[in-house]
């Protein structure tokens, strides 16, 4: 069973920047590819970004390309989302995944879940 913490959310201002961490324990963390989701208020939830095991492969929705950017140090069992030029869109519960498969991240199937941790950008 894989372990996924989540940490660094908070209220932004728009134009501001957070990093979300995550770390995960439990296994062995260079055999998962990783991502990050979100879920706002009435809203469906949908993959912000992912990445591949080795961090070579990334993936983001469009909605925020060019803004966010997710890495990872497999030293460190840590998966990150920078975000910057944050706008009040981007206020949602965003949740850290894990899943074997890169596959399965994209397809929003990961196999483990975060707890969330919620971002508020203001106006």
């Amino acid at each position: 069973q894989v372990q996924l913490v989540e940490s660094g959310g908070g209220l932004a201002q728009a134009g501001g920047s957070l990093r979300l961490s995550c770390v995960v324990s439990g296994r062995t963390f260079s055999n998962y590819a990783m991502g990050w989701f979100r879920q706002a208020p009435g809203k469906e939830r949908e993959l912000v970004a992912a990445t591949s095991r080795s961090g070579g492969i990334t993936q983001y929705v469009d909605s925020v390309k060019g803004r966010f950017t997710i890495s990872r140090d497999n030293a460190k069992n840590t998966v990150y989302l920078q975000m910057n030029s944050l706008k009040p869109e981007d206020t949602a519960v965003y949740y850290c995944v894990a899943d074997l498969s890169m596959v399965a991240v994209v397809r929003g199937i990961p196999s483990s879940w975060g707890q969330g941790t919620q971002v508020t950008v203001s106006s």
